[in-house]
């Protein structure tokens, strides 16, 4: 009997076994012998007597890990309930082949969303339809004690659609009627943008808890999205929150629908290989950012300034100079869960953020070479639409997404990606942004992104300028290699005490950045690093550099053009 191992959506061999415990197998009334494998961790071999039909293993899960491993899966108010964590399967038999009649046994009083269909609730206790082990992993349940359910599309042309939300308190679950709006927008820009779809409903589940992790997990009519408290309440969570669930969502298209290869195992203990997510997650990130602009989610403005803070993090990551993009996908499964200290040397999920940049480049190009006939839209109605019916997966190599692309505007795309995705460069690939009438420039003008990440997390950034990243309490997160502060001495793991020979805060940070432009004299510093105390000489004298896109007078602006929806009528303008 084996333990789910590598778990689609992350990638990785994530299936979280060290939380099993009090495992027992039974024949009837008799206790089956058990030993794990000393190779592979999450199979188990089973002493089966003689004669006997079946075998039942029980055993606790210890819900220390959400889907991505971001933290709990459950508080004292809700559950977040993957069922690849709490199922044991036959060794070597496809997860199509494995049928569950999956049921639940819920506090008194809870309420639940899932995809699946329910067969019968008896109490606490609630039964669903049989499904393959597959439909059953493509399919979590949330749950709680603060319920609601919000009807974003009511089944017709486009299959029913809600958005199931527990929370920590009734409070968290209020939904503006802008946001009902937008959400319900979404869904309608998303049809209108692949033209299909392959489900037979959807659900949003939401998850709106600081004490839960942290994610969000696509499935093919589910998303299974987690967000902190008051994400719908508070501007700056609502800001960095906005593009989780149109992410999610294009994600039953790109990524659930159509899959590369490598991706597209028999069951959970085969290996992925994911030298193709930067069109699994990359594609999905450029067009959930564009669908939550379209949805109204975002504005232009916002979406622009999201999009600037992305090129500078990109233009500045030293790691690409030694580790091209491919092999962050790759290495997925060696980056995803390591700290954020020396991340911009070694370089962590970046087929994400960079996808952002590639696809809008493409998009830019397939518009200047069809004279703006066609577009990335066109692509995506042909390579992630097809024809609209339930769940299936259609694998796809880089030679078919090469093909696909040239039949929608004859270019040298393999070139263009390839050289995108396994060259290593200095720089970002920004030629989508300048392409479409616009170019990255930094100045000390505020940005909203930057604002409220610093806000939320307590950081403070000076990426841009001196070349690190401090903490709540100073301490250095990350180090740019090559930067002034690098160049200095400094680096990830020692503490920030003085600035100018003043305590540190990011005011008197600031200052001293504004100050030293003027004057023309080295940032003094007094960093703290174990035991020991020393004065470091910063000679960095241009200011404050925050990101921002600004538009080329006399270029065409494309970048307007791919963010204006395609659905009522702002489309018609």
């Amino acid at each position: 009997m084996v333990y789910p191992k590598w778990i689609p959506g992350n990638h990785r061999p994530s299936g979280p076994i060290a939380n099993v415990a009090g495992l027992h197998f039974r024949a009837g009334n008799q206790e089956l012998a058990w030993h794990r494998d000393p190779i592979e961790m999450y199979s188990f071999h089973v002493t089966v007597p003689p004669g006997a039909k079946e075998i039942q293993a029980t055993f606790d899960l210890i819900s220390a890990d959400s889907a991505g491993g971001g933290g709990p899966a459950a508080s004292t108010n809700l559950l977040d309930l993957n069922w690849n964590q709490v199922v044991l399967y036959p060794d070597g038999v496809a997860s199509d082949a494995v049928e569950c009649l999956p049921s639940v046994r819920l506090p008194a009083g809870w309420k639940y969303g899932t995809a699946l269909t329910t067969a019968s609730a008896t109490g606490d206790e609630v039964t669903f339809s049989p499904v393959s082990l597959t439909t059953l992993v493509d399919s979590p349940l949330i749950a709680g004690a603060h319920y609601r359910q919000v009807e974003l599309v009511p089944a017709g042309e486009i299959p029913g659609q809600v958005m199931d939300m527990v929370a920590e308190s009734d409070a968290d679950l209020e939904i503006t009627p802008a946001d009902t709006a937008a959400y319900r927008k979404l869904v309608v820009e998303a049809d209108a943008l692949f033209g299909a779809h392959h489900y037979l409903q959807y659900h949003f589940l939401y998850t709106l808890s600081d004490s839960v992790g942290h994610h969000g997990l696509e499935h093919h009519q589910s998303s299974d999205n987690s967000a902190p408290g008051r994400t719908l309440l508070d501007p700056h969570k609502h800001l960095l929150e906005a593009d989780l669930l149109p992410h999610e969502f294009v994600h039953s298209w790109n990524g659930k629908y159509r899959r590369p290869a490598g991706l597209a195992t028999k069951n959970y203990q085969e290996p992925m290989i994911g030298d193709l997510l930067w069109v699994y997650e990359g594609l999905t990130d450029y067009l959930g950012n564009v669908l939550t602009a379209r949805s109204e989610l975002w504005s232009p403005e916002q979406y622009r300034e999201e999009l600037a803070m992305t090129a500078a993090m990109l233009d500045h990551r030293a790691g690409r100079n030694w580790r091209p993009l491919e092999d962050t996908a790759v290495s997925v499964q060696t980056l995803r869960m390591l700290g954020p200290q020396w991340e911009n040397w070694r370089r962590g999920l970046d087929y994400y953020p960079e996808g952002d940049l590639i696809w809008l480049e493409v998009d830019t190009i397939i518009r200047k070479q069809s004279g703006g006939r066609r577009s990335l839209d066109d692509f995506c109605r042909r390579f992630d639409g097809g024809e609209s019916g339930p769940p299936k997966v259609v694998t796809y190599t880089f030679d078919d997404l090469v093909r696909e692309l040239n039949a929608i505007a004859p270019y040298d795309w393999a070139g263009l990606l390839k050289e995108r995705v396994r060259a290593t460069s200095a720089h970002a690939p920004l030629g989508g942004i300048e392409g479409s009438g616009w170019r990255l420039v930094y100045n000390d003008k505020p940005n909203a992104f930057r604002t409220a990440r610093a806000e939320e997390s307590k950081m403070t950034s000076a990426a841009y300028s001196l070349g690190f990243t401090l903490g709540k309490e100073g301490q250095f997160i990350d180090v740019i290699p090559g930067s002034p502060a690098y160049q200095a001495g400094l680096g990830p793991g020692m503490k920030l005490i003085a600035v100018g020979g003043r305590a540190w805060t990011p005011t008197v940070l600031t200052q001293a950045l504004h100050s030293a432009q003027i004057n023309h004299q080295p940032i003094e510093v007094i960093v703290k690093n174990g035991e020991f105390f020393k004065t470091y000489s910063i000679p960095y004298f241009e200011g404050e550099k925050i990101p921002h896109l600004e538009r080329v007078e006399g270029q065409a602006d494309l970048l307007t053009e791919i963010l204006k929806p395609k659905t009522g009528p702002a489309a018609k303008e």
